[in-house]
């Protein structure tokens, strides 16, 4: 599994309505993507939730890295992106765990992502990362048990040290710590969501 999202920042006046018509009209377009797992078309709304900005900022989880490198990179999609809004930064992930919630067969209408720094302590056996990575998935699967949990998952940036959690709810975001960012979801394309690794990923 690997995760992505680009986010894109809005003028603090842009009309968030035209995001979600532009969604309407062309979301549907990865719902049949092979080698993806979902895309959750996700907006931050100013003001809203606690969102200092406008953004637009759709997060991915992929089964297969050639998906993943054909979208971004082979013309497979992402050069509309590039064409509307000029190309930004892709941020990516390595997929460490993933569960599906007691919401996983209804929609999702809200997001959380919480982004968090592996910690490196005083450790000297080598042993301390994984130690806190085993720490995150427990309390990744440990809330996938909310009953409006949709989808959870868990990755790690090992360029940045940098752990990714990644949460879709059925409904108002429920993630119960305040450092997490929250989302409304637009759209969610899961062509092969059940080919998502259930659990830890190794």
């Amino acid at each position: 599994m690997y995760a992505e999202q680009y986010e894109i920042t809005l003028p603090a006046d842009h009309d968030m309505d035209a995001v979600r018509r532009r969604v309407a009209s062309n979301g549907h377009a990865l719902d049949d993507r092979a080698g993806l797992g979902l895309k959750a078309y996700l907006i931050r709304e100013r003001g809203v939730w606690g969102s200092p900005v406008n953004q637009y900022a759709p997060f991915y989880l992929w089964t297969d890295v050639g998906a993943m490198a054909e979208f971004t990179v082979g013309g497979g999609g992402f050069q509309n992106i590039i064409r509307d809004f000029g190309r930004p930064a892709v941020h990516h992930w390595t997929g460490v765990a993933c569960e599906g919630g007691p919401a996983r067969g209804s929609t999702p209408r809200w997001a959380t992502r919480r982004l968090t720094e592996v910690p490196t302590g005083s450790d000297t056996t080598g042993t301390g990362t994984a130690e806190a990575v085993r720490r995150e998935i427990d309390a990744v699967c440990e809330l996938a048990r909310h009953d409006g949990v949709h989808t959870a998952a868990l990755a790690v940036d090992p360029e940045r040290w940098r752990l990714v959690r990644f949460v879709l709810w059925r409904d108002a975001a429920g993630e119960p710590d305040d450092a997490a960012e929250r989302y409304e979801v637009l759209h969610l394309s899961a062509p092969h969501l059940n080919d998502l690794p259930h659990g830890r990923a190794w």
